[in-house]
Order: structure tokens, then C-alpha cells, then sequence
């Protein structure tokens, strides 16, 4: 089967990092506040399916237009590369109009399984065992659930510099994560 705990710690947290709920936070209190209540039950299934989905039928769809899973790889590790970026340097390279309600739309796509974690799967498949993988998907939907939750709560024992610190450590971590997944297969697309 494949199961593995070091794997599953590994995905758990390269897709905590990607997914980035702890620098979500202020955006998610932001839309609290714009559209009142948030469905945090309804985003996090949806973002698990949604990634579950993908995680099964991204490299048939993939095949489908004819990219590799190397080819998506390192093109996911410029991805990954550049949400690092913006973590670390606080700058935002990707600028998206504000959504006007809090539904599972702006939540569970894009905010939580949005263009970086969905690279960052397909990624993660080619080096990991696909139940090792859900396993993560599953716990990191758990957590988010429990942020979108409690977001208020966290924002008041964090503050603003706490998140920023946190948003800033998994940024460097994802830095990492991204040369890795770009060393390991730029080899595969060469030959």
C-alpha cells in the first residue's frame, strides 16, 4: 500500500505551507467582516474533493494536452517558487479582484486549493505514494476547518506580527521545497 510516516509528514506540511491558512488568516477575517458568516464546513470538503480530484485524474488531464509530470513539476516549482516570494518579502505578485461573498468560491478555490496547491500535488505524486498523499490532503483540511473556525480567536492571541513572523518561517520553509522539487526533477524532463 505504501503507506509511510515520514511521507505523510513531509506532504503534511510542504501542502501547510502552500496552502498558507496561518497567512490566510487576515484575509479570511477581512472577508468575515465584508460578507458576515463563513461556511467553513462547506469550503473545507469542497477543497478536499477538490484536491483529492486532482490528485487522481491531474496527470490524465495532463496527458490530455500532452505535459508530462516532470514538465508540470518544475513549472510547479516556479510556482511554489514565487508564493515563497511573496511570503517571505511580503509583496504580492498575484492580484485577484475581491470576491463578493464568503461561499465556497473565494474559500475552497482559490484561497485554500488554488493554482499553487494544485501544482504542488501533481508535484508531490511524483516523488510520494498516492495514500501518503491523501492522508495529508485530509489532515491539512482538518486544520484549515478548525482556522476558518476559530480565525477570529487566532488573530487576537497571534496579532498581526505573529502571523506575519509564521507567514515569513513557512515562506523560507517553501523556498526550500521548491529548489528540491526543481533539483529533483529537472532531471526527469532533460532525458
Amino acid at each position: 500500500m505504501g503507506l509511510n510516516f515520514k511521507e505523510i509528514v513531509t506532504a503534511t506540511m510542504v501542502l501547510f505551507a502552500v496552502i498558507d491558512i496561518i497567512g490566510s488568516i487576515p484575509i479570511i477575517i477581512d472577508l468575515r467582516k465584508k460578507v458576515g458568516h463563513i461556511q467553513s464546513e462547506k469550503a473545507s470538503i469542497v477543497a478536499m474533493l477538490l484536491m483529492i480530484l486532482f490528485l487522481f485524474v491531474g496527470v490524465q488531464i495532463l496527458n490530455l494536452i500532452g505535459i508530462d509530470v516532470y514538465s508540470f513539476a518544475v513549472a510547479g516549482s516556479f510556482v511554489i517558487f514565487f508564493l515563497a516570494i511573496e511570503m517571505i518579502l511580503g509583496i504580492q505578485l498575484y492580484k485577484e479582484d475581491s470576491p463578493k461573498t464568503a461561499s465556497v468560491v473565494p474559500l475552497a478555490f482559490p484561497l485554500i486549493a488554488g493554482a499553487g496547491t494544485m501544482t504542488t500535488i501533481l508535484s508531490l505524486k511524483a516523488e510520494f505514494h498516492t495514500i501518503n498523499i491523501v492522508i495529508a490532503i485530509i489532515l491539512n483540511m482538518i486544520f484549515v476547518y478548525a482556522i476558518l473556525k476559530s480565525s477570529s480567536k487566532i488573530e487576537r492571541v497571534i496579532g498581526e506580527g505573529g502571523i506575519s513572523v509564521v507567514r515569513k518561517i513557512f515562506g523560507v520553509i517553501l523556498l526550500a521545497i521548491a529548489v528540491k522539487l526543481f533539483a529533483s526533477n529537472i532531471q526527469g524532463l532533460l532525458n
